[in-house]
């Protein structure tokens, strides 16, 4: 004898309603990472007369104001560099500056969307020398504010003669 359509209609149902009720839950979304979580990197100021700070800092992407500059984002965000915020090397000499009471100041570029350093510590490059960045021993590619850096990074601002 052949089910008919209602029959069929009840027997599907209940079918598809033992298999919703055996289905796993619905994965849920995975939280998003926090990409801007504090990181401690080993800083380095190295002045054309030696050497002006080293020591671990913690630091993450924020907003950093200069005397010269005024307040700006430096969350590696700015020039699009990175989709979130992270750590960055001008973010870091911005924390240890305002944590070991040292001064640096540093003109905003908004072409750039980064900040020139121009001063650490009172030493100034002038028209004969910058504050050259790298991390790990190699010159960022990008801005101070632009560049990620991780967890353990070596971070440096060199006097730099041209």
């Amino acid at each position: 004898m052949r089910p008919t359509l209602a029959r069929r209609s009840v027997i599907t149902t209940v079918a598809l309603g033992l298999a919703l009720a055996c289905a796993p839950a619905a994965a849920q979304a995975a939280p998003k990472p926090n990409t801007n979580a504090a990181v401690k990197v080993e800083l380095t100021v190295q002045g054309p007369n030696g050497l002006l700070f080293k020591g671990r800092i913690k630091t993450k992407g924020h907003d950093v104001t200069t005397a010269t500059g005024g307040t700006h984002k430096c969350d590696g965000t700015n020039g699009g560099a990175n989709p979130s915020k992270v750590p960055t090397p001008t973010a870091a000499l911005d924390d240890a500056a305002h944590k070991k009471g040292f001064t640096w100041d540093g003109t905003w570029y908004s072409s750039f969307d980064d900040f020139s350093v121009d001063t650490i510590k009172n030493v100034s490059g002038g028209g004969t020398a910058y504050w050259s960045i790298s991390v790990n021993g190699t010159p960022t590619p990008i801005g101070g504010c632009q560049f990620k850096i991780s967890a353990g990074d070596q971070v440096a601002f060199t006097w730099t003669s041209f």
